[in-house]
């Protein structure tokens, strides 16, 4: 018989603090314990979600065929820079991402039902089974994807910044976007209108070390977020294994941007457990011995319950149940994708074209759609 999956389990061995103590800084000291414990259970949220993805990626429906088509990009082991980031979002904050979006859409709140269903291309997915794990929407929550094109989020999220300085609103958007990606050409266009147009931005480098299968070093010069000083903007870097580090560097550039409407860039380190995409094979441009290092060391989930434990917020026994909880609405939430129908053959003609979707209020002519 197995042993009960335990949250615990994975602290017994020990984990690795950094000495300076995040927790004390003025915008994670004014937290109540219950938030604390909110930023923990957002982040093992996360975490059992892609597990229970993966799980369904790896195997087969009723008919024999697969569960999740297409690619699917998972965010084990960056859980703590997406909670992080998004928990210090106000009303008029923005988030838009890359393709590795799964833990930025529960960080700001979507429904976990909606999101497996969207990997399973189900009707009932956020984006209608049209998007799949690439593209995640939430124009409710201030959540703009989930986008594919490596680094065309960036000159997008500088919009949503600019949309803000139009209208007056005192808010930052934020531009979420790999190690990678930094090497594009629009990232650097969007660098210089954000600078020049004095917008809200705050460009954020998830600087897992690998650009889809290419370390760093053999990619990019220099230190990523330093090349925000040839744009005139400030920049900062961080560690993205300490919920509290995330949140201290990211309250002072998103103060920037709302109080003072200037661009910055944030590169927060942060490691994958697993490879660029599933199809991807973990170990095939780094070693095991250089992964568990990292979990056992440096596992945000890891690094939080320390923390929570030590702080005495956190009870053992409460920590099995936030897990327990956790695994089950993965469980439902993969049930019901399993359960929501497919999109009809007439689905693929909505959500196209406005006009389309609303016929009575056409002015255009000519045809919308060619057989």
């Amino acid at each position: 018989m197995s042993k009960k999956p335990s949250a615990i389990a994975d602290i017994k061995s020990g984990s690795a603090v950094k000495a300076t103590d995040y927790a004390l800084a003025p915008i994670n000291a004014a937290l109540s314990s219950p938030q604390r414990i909110e930023l923990y259970r957002t982040m093992i949220r996360i975490r059992r979600f892609e597990e229970r993805s993966l799980r369904a990626y790896q195997g087969k429906n009723v008919s024999g065929g697969t569960n999740i088509g297409g690619f699917l990009h998972l965010y084990i082991g960056q859980e703590a820079v997406a909670v992080g980031c998004c928990s210090l979002m106000g009303k008029n904050d923005h988030v838009i991402t890359a393709y590795r979006d799964h833990g930025h859409a529960i960080a700001v709140g979507m429904d976990t039902k909606p999101l497996m269903a969207e990997l399973y291309g189900k009707i009932t997915g956020c984006s209608k089974g049209k998007g799949g794990s690439m593209h995640y929407f939430a124009p409710d929550k201030n959540f703009w994807g989930g986008h594919g094109i490596v680094g065309g989020q960036i000159p997008l999220g500088t919009g949503l910044a600019y949309a803000l300085k139009y209208q007056g609103k005192k808010g930052a958007a934020m531009a979420f976007m790999g190690d990678g990606a930094v090497n594009q050409g629009a990232v650097h266009e969007a660098y210089n209108l954000a600078s020049l147009w004095n917008l809200p931005v705050v460009f954020v480098i998830e600087n897992n070390g690998y650009s889809m299968g290419t370390s760093q070093a053999r990619s990019s010069a220099g230190q990523l977020a330093k090349r925000a000083e040839g744009y005139n903007m400030t920049w900062g870097q961080c560690d993205g294994h300490d919920v509290y580090e995330v949140r201290a560097l990211m309250d002072k550039h998103l103060t920037l941007a709302r109080e003072q409407s200037r661009p910055s860039t944030v590169e927060i380190d942060t490691y994958r457990y697993r490879g660029h995409s599933v199809a991807d094979p973990d170990n095939t441009y780094r070693t095991k011995t250089e992964i568990e290092e990292y979990r056992n060391k440096k596992d945000p989930i890891q690094v939080s319950l320390h923390k929570l434990l030590a702080e005495g917020v956190l009870t053992e026994a409460l920590a099995d149940k936030i897990d327990a909880e956790a695994r089950a609405e993965a469980e439902s939430a993969a049930e019901f994708a399993d359960a929501s129908p497919y999109p009809t053959p007439d689905d693929i003609q909505k959500d196209v074209y406005w006009e389309s979707d609303h016929p009575a209020e056409r002015k255009s002519e000519g045809r919308l759609f060619f057989d």
